[in-house]
Order: structure tokens, then sequence, then C-alpha cells
């Protein structure tokens, strides 16, 4: 389960979606999840399929390594489109006794999944195509007006890509410690979930400690790298609008455009 998780990594490429400027990919990033919690119908949905799936194809990164990562999500999933199926009043399909299933209640199921997925993967595709670095200093300029009220606007993105950097390594560091654990005669798998969650403490300790020693060791690397905060800091490659950041605004215009019309056909 813990190798299914794929938030905070990066996919390598040179694809179109890899090349647009970091800033803009974060904007329309954000723009993207707007237009999901604006659609309310079926031609909506099967729009943002199609274009989810575009821009997918068009990055090169494998359909099956972007899909593994709702795998942990799925009993998430699962136990929201039940809440909504039996928690929503409306036209009645089926009753048994307490239990309620409104065609209300499907729908909002449906919609409800459809959300959750897309939202994972508008924002996996940020991180699979943008290096961690270009992160960082697109959302450094994306801070940097606010600068002027005093949001350490360096400091604060460079904390936001670490620790989405950092995942991918906690993940990884998790999965050898309860290998070592199971092989010392741990067991996380049977049990109630008390039992479970006793069985985590020989997990979380050692977590706990090697979260601590890279966090030392690399605060220990950036200042032997005369690290100082954003403070007169230079970039070697300084980020530039293109032609494809333009084209790549322009065709998400369109999307929300088109999206707010089919709204009027539900």
């Amino acid at each position: 389960m813990l190798k299914d998780i794929t938030l905070g990594q990066f996919f390598p490429g040179n694809s179109p979606i890899h090349n647009i400027d970091a800033r803009v990919k974060i904007i329309l990033s954000m723009v993207y999840l707007c237009i999901i919690f604006l659609i309310n119908n079926f031609y909506g949905y099967g729009l943002l399929v199609v274009f989810t799936l575009s821009i997918i194809f068009i990055s090169t990164v494998p359909i099956w390594f972007v899909l593994k990562g709702i795998k942990p999500l799925l009993f998430f999933i699962v136990f929201t489109a039940i809440l909504n199926i039996f928690m929503t009043s409306g036209r009645v399909l089926w009753s048994y006794g307490f239990a309620v299933i409104t065609y209300e209640g499907i729908n909002y199921a449906i919609f409800m999944v459809l959300r959750i997925v897309f939202l994972v993967l508008g924002t996996s595709m940020l991180t699979y195509t943008t290096s961690p670095i270009e992160l960082t200093d697109g959302l450094e300029h994306l801070l940097k007006p606010f600068e002027k009220i005093g949001l350490p606007a360096h400091e604060l993105a460079m904390m936001m890509t670490i620790a989405l950097r950092f995942v991918p390594t906690l993940l990884e560091e998790t999965d050898k410690i309860m290998k070592a654990q199971t092989a010392r005669g741990a067991d996380f798998e049977s049990g109630n979930l008390i039992a479970r969650a006793k069985a985590l403490i020989p997990l979380l300790v050692p977590l706990f400690i090697s979260a601590f020693r890279r966090a030392d060791e690399l605060a220990i690397a950036m200042e032997c790298r005369c690290y100082r905060g954003g403070k007169d800091r230079t970039r070697l490659y300084e980020p530039k609008t293109g032609i494809i950041d333009i084209i790549a605004s322009s065709i998400i215009i369109i999307f929300a455009i088109t999206v707010i019309m089919l709204n009027r056909l539900g």
C-alpha cells in the first residue's frame, strides 16, 4: 500500500506539460481544481475525463503510474460514496428498514467520487511534471507580492517543497522499517483496530528518529553550502513565460468557459 502513494514524486520528461513555466502551471492547476467544483452535470464530467486523459497522454507520464496514486484512497472514496448514497434525501429508489437509497443520493455519490479522483489526478500531475527546484521557484515568485505584509515567501516555499519532496523518502523508510519489524516477529495485519494501532508503536518510534536525523543532515548540508535563505539569492535559470504558457492558459480558459456553458444543460 505504501508503494502506491505517489504524492511528491517527479517523473522526468520533455513533454509540453513539463515545459510549462512552473508559475503558470501552479495557477492553471488551481483553476483546474476550481473547475472541478463548478461542474454540476454528467456532460461536464465527460468533458473533464477527456481533458484530463489528454493532459496525461501529452505529459507522457504512464497512465498506470498516475492511477496508482488513487489506490491508497479507495477506502476513503468508497466510504464517501456510501455516506452520500444513504444520507441524502430525495426520490426513494430502494428502502429496507432505516436504509434508504435515493436517486439524488446516487447522483451526489457519483459526483463526489469523481471530484475526489480528479482532485488527486490534478494535484498529482503538478508534482509529476514539475521538479522540486522549479516548484520552489514558482511558489516563491507567486508569493513574492505578499512579502510586503511580512510573509516570508522564500522560506514558506522552501518548507512546502521540502515537505512534499520528502513524502516518498519517508514512505520508503517506513516500508523498510515495517519489513525489518516483520522479520523480527511484528504483526501489522491481524487483530482488531486497537491491536493494529498498538502494533504501530515499534514502527513510529524509529520512523520519527529517522525523520529527525534526515532533517538534521539536511540542515547541516544547507549550512555547508552557505545557504542563508532568499536574501540576495540568484538563480542559474530565471523563469520566463513563453508561447507554450500562453497556449496552455488559453486552453484552460476555453475549458472553463465550455464547462460553464455545459452547466446550463443540467
